[in-house]
This record gives C-alpha cells, sequence and structure tokens, in this order.
C-alpha cells in the first residue's frame, strides 16, 4: 500500500503504490503483475514435478517428462541447428520463392486452396483464412465449421523487423519491394478459390467428406466478398514465413534470436525468458491434464476446493484429477520434432469432432492455470487450482480477503453471462433473443454509460491514448457486477456467520479489506510498447482502471472509507448494468 495516497482520491494508487515502487517488470517481461508473480510461481512448482526421476506407471506423466527434457536439451537443441526446419519445409513447400522462379515453375500449377488448406490440415497453421471446428452458437450440442479472417495485426507491424534474419538463415533476403507486397497482402486477400474443395482439403485428414450442402458459420462475410486476383501471386512466400515465424523457438538460439526486434518493439522486452520457463509453458499448453495432476498433487490443497465450491454455492468443475493418455511417442533428443507431433495431433483431434456431439463434461483448461473462465455455450464457470491460492483465495484469510479476490472473480465470470456477449445465450448456451425488447434496449443503454466511461480514460503507460470503451466493454461489465455481487454476498457471510475479528497490524475494517484486497490482486504494471499494443489488442481494461472505473461505480465503496461527493472516487455520474 502507499498509506500517503487518500485512498478517496486515487484508490489504485492507494492500494498498489508500495507494489509499484518495490517491484520493477523483469527484462523478460512485457508488464508485471500479481498474476504474473504468481504465474512464476506456478512455473517454478512445474519445472521441480517435470525433472523429478519417478516411477511412475502412468504413460502421460512418462511422456510429459520426455517432452520436458526434449525442449530443456540446449546442448542438442544447438547442435542441430537449422536442420530440422530445412528438413519440414521440403515437405510442406519450396522456400523462398523468387518471383522469376513463381512465374516460370510455380504459377500455372499453384493453387490457394491446396497451399492454405494443407498448413491447416496438418499443423492446424490459419494463414490468410481461419478454419476451425467449435461448438455451434445456436446448438451448444453440436459441432460446425467456422470459417473466419484471421487477426493479423500483430503480424503486418513486426514483418519488417522478422523478415530480414529469417530470410538471411535460409540464404535468400527478400527484395524491399517483395516485402512491401507481401505486407500488402492481407489489405487484398481474395477468395478465388472453391470452398468444397478447400474444406474438402483439410477434413480428409480424419476421413470426415464434406458435400456443398454442409452447414458452416462465416465470420466478416463482407471480407470474403471483397474478391481480388492478387491472391494467386507473391502468397506462397507469405504462407510459409508465417507458418515458420513460431517454429524457431524449437531450433538454436541463433534462429530463436531472430524474434529479438519484434519482441522489442510489440512488448518492450529485451531478451526471452529462461528455458526451462518456457518448457514448463509449452508442455503445460500441450500436456495440460497430466501436468494439472503432477501440480496437484505437489501443491493444491484439496480442501480449497470444498470451501470455493461453498462460495459458489455451484459445482466448480473441477472434476477428479487425473492424466489422459495420448498416442504420440517423444523423444527427448528431437524437441523440434515433438513440436510438429503435437501439431498434427492437436489438429487432427479438434477436426475429428465434427460430427461427434459436444461432450460438456470435457474440461476447458488444465488444472495448473492462474486464470478463470466463463463459457457461453455450456453456460459455465471454471475456476483452475492454479488461482486457488492467496491473494485471492486461502484458508487461513479472512474471508472479507476470499471475498475481495476469489469472490470478486466469481462474480466477475458469472456476469460474463450476461454481458454483452454472454446475454445472447440462454441457459442451455444456446444463440437465441430470449430479451424482450425493452430489457434489450435499456442493456444497450445501461451499456454505453460503460463504454464512455472507460473510453474517457487516458492511460499514462500508452503515450496517453484513452482506452476503447468498446473493445472492452464485455470485461468491464463483468468487472462491475462482479465488484457488487461478491460485496452482497460477503454481507450475506456476515450475516449467517458474524462479524470478523479485526485483522491484526492494519487499522482497516473488512469492509475496507474487501476493497484492499480487491484492489491489490490488479496490482501491476506495464512497458510502453505493450501497454500500447495492449489498447489496440486487449479485451480487459489495464488492472488500473479496473480497479478504479468499477470502485467509482460502486456507492457502498465510497461509504466504507467515508469518501465525499467532491472525490474523484464518487463522480457525479455512476454506470451500472447489473
Amino acid at each position: 500500500m502507499d498509506p500517503t495516497v487518500n485512498p478517496c482520491d486515487n484508490f489504485y494508487q492507494y492500494a498498489c503504490g508500495g507494489w509499484l515502487k518495490k517491484n520493477i517488470i523483469p527484462e523478460t517481461s512485457s508488464r508485471y503483475s500479481t498474476f504474473d508473480i504468481l504465474r512464476d510461481e506456478l512455473e517454478v512448482v512445474l519445472k521441480g514435478v517435470l525433472e523429478r526421476e519417478e516411477s511412475r506407471s502412468s504413460s502421460s506423466l512418462t511422456k510429459a517428462k520426455v517432452l520436458y527434457r526434449s525442449c530443456t536439451n540446449e546442448s542438442v537443441i544447438e547442435q542441430r541447428g537449422g536442420t530440422p526446419l530445412f528438413t519440414v519445409l521440403q515437405d510442406v513447400f519450396e522456400w523462398p520463392i523468387a518471383t522469376d522462379d513463381w512465374d516460370t515453375n510455380y504459377g500455372m500449377n499453384w493453387r490457394a486452396e491446396d497451399a492454405i488448406a494443407k498448413l491447416n490440415e496438418k499443423y492446424g497453421k490459419q494463414v490468410l483464412i481461419s478454419f476451425f471446428i467449435g461448438t455451434d452458437d445456436r446448438d451448444s450440442n453440436a459441432h460446425i465449421i467456422h470459417v473466419g479472417v484471421r487477426n493479423n495485426r500483430l503480424h503486418l507491424f513486426s514483418f519488417a523487423y522478422k523478415h530480414k534474419c529469417i530470410f538471411a538463415l535460409v540464404e535468400n533476403t527478400f527484395k524491399l519491394q517483395e516485402v512491401a507486397r507481401v505486407m500488402m497482402m492481407e489489405k487484398e486477400i481474395a477468395n478465388v478459390f472453391n470452398w468444397t474443395l478447400f474444406t474438402n482439403k483439410i477434413m480428409d485428414t480424419v476421413g470426415i467428406p464434406i458435400t456443398d450442402s454442409e452447414e458452416v458459420i462465416v465470420y466478416a462475410p463482407n471480407y470474403f466478398k471483397r474478391l481480388n486476383p492478387v491472391l494467386a501471386k507473391d502468397v506462397q512466400n507469405y504462407m510459409v514465413w508465417r507458418f515458420i515465424m513460431n517454429l524457431v523457438v524449437g531450433l538454436s538460439k541463433t534462429y530463436r534470436e531472430t524474434r529479438k526486434a519484434f519482441r522489442k518493439a510489440i512488448y518492450g522486452t529485451t531478451s526471452e525468458p529462461a528455458v526451462w520457463r518456457q518448457c514448463a509453458i509449452y508442455v503445460n499448453n500441450n500436456m495440460e491434464n497430466a501436468v494439472g495432476r503432477l501440480y496437484v498433487e505437489e501443491a493444491f490443497p484439496g480442501d480449497s476446493k470444498d470451501m470455493v465450491s461453498c462460495m459458489c454455492a455451484v459445482y466448480a468443475c473441477m472434476g477428479p484429477i487425473m492424466a489422459l493418455e495420448n498416442v504420440l511417442v517423444y523423444v527427448s533428443e528431437e524437441y523440434f520434432e515433438n513440436i510438429l507431433k503435437n501439431l498434427e495431433f492437436g489438429q487432427k483431434k479438434r477436426l475429428k469432432k465434427l460430427k461427434i456431439k459436444v461432450n460438456k463434461e470435457e474440461w476447458i483448461t488444465g488444472a495448473a492455470v492462474v486464470n478463470a473462465f466463463y463459457s457461453s455455450s455450456r453456460n459455465q464457470i471454471v475456476f483452475p487450482a492454479g488461482i486457488l491460492q492467496p491473494p485471492f483465495f486461502g484458508k487461513g484469510q479472512p474471508w472479507s480477503l476470499n471475498y475481495g479476490g476469489i469472490g470478486m472473480v466469481i462474480g466477475h465470470e458469472i456476469t460474463h453471462g450476461f454481458d454483452d456477449n454472454g446475454r445472447n445465450f440462454d441457459k442451455d448456451g444456446d444463440l437465441k433473443d430470449w430479451w424482450t425488447p425493452s430489457s434489450t434496449q435499456k442493456f444497450h443503454e445501461l451499456s454505453k454509460c460503460i463504454v464512455d466511461q472507460y473510453g474517457s480514460y487516458s492511460w499514462d503507460l500508452a503515450n496517453g491514448q484513452n482506452l476503447n470503451g468498446n473493445n472492452t466493454l464485455g470485461e468491464n461489465i463483468a468487472d462491475n457486477g462482479g465488484i457488487r455481487q461478491s460485496y452482497q454476498a460477503y454481507q450475506n457471510y456476515v450475516k449467517k456467520h458474524g462479524k470478523e475479528a479485526p485483522l491484526p497490524g492494519i487499522d482497516l475494517n473488512h469492509e475496507q479489506l474487501f476493497f484492499l484486497n480487491f484492489a491489490q490482486v490488479w496490482c501491476g504494471t506495464h512497458r510502453p510498447e505493450h501497454a500500447v499494443n495492449s489498447i489496440k489488442t486487449d479485451v480487459h481494461s489495464p488492472g488500473k482502471f479496473r480497479v478504479l472505473g468499477s470502485l467509482q461505480n460502486f456507492p457502498e465503496f465510497a461509504k466504507a472509507f467515508q469518501c465525499q461527493k467532491n472525490t474523484n472516487m464518487v463522480p457525479e455520474k455512476i454506470c451500472r448494468v447489473w
């Protein structure tokens, strides 16, 4: 805390000022926050369990450790250099292709359908067109094909930084005018190909034929209406560059460092996290059930689940910890090939779901995750084991802190069911207009207040740019609803169990401690580069404004700290949706 600040003037600075003075963003990070500290600590736990030698009967646990060893086997990775990449490129495409070679040898026989589908079917790589199998919005028990536009804002911005180093490593550098032509691709992308052929190219890999009558969800249809023959020219080099840009992580340091300028421009970071951290994250992302089991056995107190379930008054969607078997065989000396195996296995697993009923009991996340989720199609809120720890939740913490922490997160996730997106789905998770016209009109009126409020906030770390109130609307509605719900839940707790004893050593009552812990879970700061980028791409407001915005709208906060009407935390106009 920074007790020199008046909580009624700037509660975020009052709650987090001491944290901001004490904590410095690591060179490897674009931001640093309470969330990031918990994630760092979780990765240390994962390192310990993945490096530990033990005899286990579960093949999934063994495979997780082999995958981790292959990732941390730096001597072998350095020795192999770029050979694994060159080998796979021969299987995917010829690259780079000079313009003259294209006209002479490739242009006549090349089809966009084949090229885009090949990267998708085998590696799940979404280039130019986003094609995936997902839950049908209108029928949450069924899967359907989704087709949309791949969001490449970051990639376009970073292309000039990355092309020179990567292309030079394959001993062929584009001319500057060719780079400019490739950068224009996504502004001129056309749909000049056969959709049935394209879809079957992808689905044939799992033996599911598609006819012209197959229903498909198409996002941004205007994108596909504006056709342009430019798709048939130059796109080959662009596509392969997009394919390899994320594969350099499996190569030697020389190749990995080609991303330094990109990271500096977008995130402001000057070095990569330790290899073991990258590897722990990678294994957790690809074997979340096995790693989740190891994490829970090592670090998760089992009674936390029951206590939080009682706070929710619903089952917290954390079933028995298990390690699901997979069919992959990893080799500890072949990290790059292991990456390709995971890409292909994961994509086939997703594609096979098309004709299968949605399993609503399947976990949407692993257990070793510091986050929480709401699923509109399942009408479900999820709290992984990783977030059920202080400061969000602790068995020995006062309940005022628990309700201000995980309680607010629970309320936040519940409110997502009634934000600008979630409100469109009914109790069964189906997209349906179940509101009366007058309720819909009132919702839009109240939401506009939130849009204007957050859009008026100027963020000093982002060169004074204002937040985007429209992009962050759903999360802001959830924050505002979450803090109100959780505060009321705490009042109900006190009525039932009586007032809590004062917390020794601090001159704050428990209503004040509730708001203090809520604010402190959002203590954090950003590098300027990342702040600028996050305004454009992040659906969440920065932590500072998540605190200020929701508390300015909540009279119970002003009452708890006895704030007067002329103070910053008590504006003349307040917004409330829920």
